[in-house]
């Protein structure tokens, strides 16, 4: 009788059927925290349908289809006609579809629409990032149009539709349509003021013939277009349909597609423009006080973006942990994994709760909010983003040689971290946004203080973190050398305030003695073995 040579043990089952909404207890306390009650019912029952289909088999099948399948980009039809378009795979089609019926580009005009929906992204997110970013282009050029009231007035319904239309056809026969932006060139990077982009006025009042080029365009075949151009006024904002109102194609020549590290199922492309027909949003001369609302909207979902891939990354480690058997025990159970899960876990929760409170703020909508995010805003997405890398390699690390094998979905994660620490102003550009902040405008520096100020006397670590803060912006002069520290610790202090008002106790005191206190090394897993380290990655653990 033959012997069985190949007998499958201690394999961790795949993380799959199950509601990443619910299972998620940092995020559901978040959105019940931030919603009110009456609306409260209402909104767990989208999220949890939204986080269902995450979870599914179906459509984690896609996530991996979109990624595995990239776009391509058909510059001509077979005789020989300029059609520009660029191709994708069915499931990113669906993945998208169903991220706009969700509501992921609707958050404006809804009760609790921006923690709803911040919810919402954070979840999706987790299934594949790529098709997160014509989701977030759409939403965030809402206030951006609403600088041109008859422009919103003409585009916001179909943007804050919850219907896909994938077909390229004049707007006005479209149910929904969605938006990709270009602001950056060749020579300018961040620097936008450097644009060399042309717009000539035409004889209709507010329309333009543009001329230039744009180095990185989002979503290239969204149905409309935010971008910047030079005016006779100066640097303005325009609105570029792809189809214009007659059903011809507007001049949009793709040039070529970028060869990216992740985001591998989402088209990032170079775009031509050769007298292209454009409508002015707002004054010229003012495109960036016209697109500054877009910019803002797109960086507060970076913070989500990164969050969900913290988040996920996360689940898989605990869940691998959870199961996995290694020196006579459940990983888990290991005191050294024990101690890398609840770093990884706190990071995580971290990220969750500043990114959660972010979208209850653009909520209130009143002036002291609003003045919190001048500063939050730049300060979450300079930190949250930029540890997401090392924290999805920990992670992966944690599964071992599966973490490496991409069945495991870890390396996608890995590939994808990087990318919003990137995206809408990376690090120098953010901290140096929050300088001047600090700089030019008191009332948003108030705002901040009196947000971290909540819980003064609440956590020594945290008292003595908001006194060295203090001290840095007691000293401007010649700050820009130092402003990654300043926005660093303005981020760990204001992420610790969070924490101690809304987190477990263990979980708020094993942040402040490590992210605050110093009781802390220089790679995850050195966390002070007192703390209760189990009850923080039991909370982490997906509910399957």
């Amino acid at each position: 009788m033959a012997r069985t040579t190949h007998t499958v043990t201690n394999q961790t089952p795949p993380l799959v059927g199950y509601d990443v909404f619910t299972a998620d207890r940092v995020l559901t306390a978040a959105v019940e925290r931030h919603t009110a009650p009456g609306l409260l019912d209402e909104v767990r029952e989208d999220l949890s349908a939204l986080g269902r289909a995450a979870g599914s088999a179906q459509v984690q099948e896609w996530g991996a289809q979109a990624n595995d399948n990239p776009p391509g980009l058909r510059t001509h039809d077979r005789y020989g006609h300029r059609i520009d378009e660029v191709e994708f795979h069915p499931a990113w089609h669906r993945l998208l579809g169903k991220g706009v019926s969700a509501g992921l580009t609707g958050a404006w005009n809804r009760p609790a629409g921006h923690v709803r929906r911040a919810a919402g992204l954070l979840v999706w997110t987790q299934v594949d990032a790529g098709n997160v970013c014509p989701l977030s282009m759409t939403h965030a050029a809402v206030p951006a149009l609403r600088a041109d009231p008859a422009l919103a007035a003409e585009w916001e319904p179909r943007l804050t539709s919850m219907v896909y239309d994938r077909e390229l056809r004049p707007a006005r026969l479209k149910a929904g349509v969605v938006f990709g932006m270009g602001m950056t060139e060749k020579q300018g990077g961040s620097d936008v003021r450097a644009n060399t982009t042309e717009a000539r006025p035409l004889a209709e009042d507010g329309t333009y013939e543009l001329t230039g080029h744009k180095w990185f365009c989002s979503a290239p075949m969204s149905d409309g277009f935010l971008v910047l151009a030079q005016a006779p006024g100066g640097l303005t904002c325009f609105l570029v349909p792809r189809v214009l109102a007659d059903g011809t194609r507007n001049v949009f020549l793709l040039q070529r597609l970028k060869d990216k590290l992740g985001n591998r199922s989402n088209a990032s492309a170079e775009v031509e423009f050769d007298g292209t027909w454009a409508r002015r949003v707002g004054d010229e001369g003012a495109g960036v006080r016209a697109i500054i609302g877009m910019v803002a909207a797109t960086r507060l979902d970076c913070v989500l973006g990164s969050a969900g891939l913290m988040r996920q990354a996360v689940a898989q480690a605990v869940h691998h942990a959870a199961h996995r058997e290694a020196f006579g025990g459940k990983l888990m159970d290991k005191p050294l994994m024990r101690n890398v899960l609840a770093d990884l876990a706190l990071e995580s929760e971290a990220a969750t709760t500043l990114a959660l409170r972010l979208a209850a703020a653009y909520d209130d909508g009143g002036e002291q909010e609003l003045a919190f995010l001048r500063l939050a805003v730049p300060a979450a997405k300079y930190w949250v983003t930029k540890r997401c890398s090392p924290l999805t390699v920990e992670a992966a690390e944690c599964l071992g040689g599966n973490g490496y094998v991409e069945e495991s979905g870890l390396p996608r994660l890995v590939r994808e971290s990087p990318l919003n620490s990137v995206w809408e102003g990376a690090g120098n550009i953010q901290a140096l946004d929050v300088l001047r902040a600090l700089q030019r405008e008191p009332q948003a520096l108030n705002a901040f203080l009196v947000e971290v100020g909540r819980v003064r006397g609440a956590d020594h670590r945290l008292d003595g973190a908001m006194k060295n803060l203090l001290a840095e912006f007691a000293d401007l002069e010649g700050i820009e050398g130092r402003a990654r520290r300043v926005v660093e610790r303005m981020a760990l202090v204001l992420q610790g305030a969070l924490l101690v008002r809304h987190a477990p106790p263990e979980v708020a005191d094993a942040f402040c003695a490590s992210r605050l206190g110093g009781d802390w090394g220089s790679a995850f897993g050195t966390l002070p073995p007192s703390l209760d380290l189990t009850s923080i990655v039991e909370r982490a653990r997906p509910t399957v």
